[in-house]
């Protein structure tokens, strides 16, 4: 199962975030999404493994400056 790990309106951050968690041998996808109230926003979901999660955010952490 997936589970969303990070958002971000950004898609240059987005792949970012993704090029980070792939490089670290997770499995990872980007899902768009309008934003309901206002079709005009896009935002970007990263996704990873459930089993990989807490993985992910570790290393999310020790990568803040995205």
């Amino acid at each position: 199962m997936w589970t969303v790990i990070y958002m971000t309106q950004n898609v240059k951050i987005a792949k970012q975030v993704y090029s980070l968690l792939t490089r670290e041998g997770l499995m990872v996808k980007i899902d768009e999404l309008d934003k309901l109230s206002d079709k005009n926003k896009l935002f970007y979901e990263i996704l990873v493994l459930e089993s990989e999660a807490e993985e992910a955010q570790v290393i999310l952490l020790e990568h803040m400056n995205l």
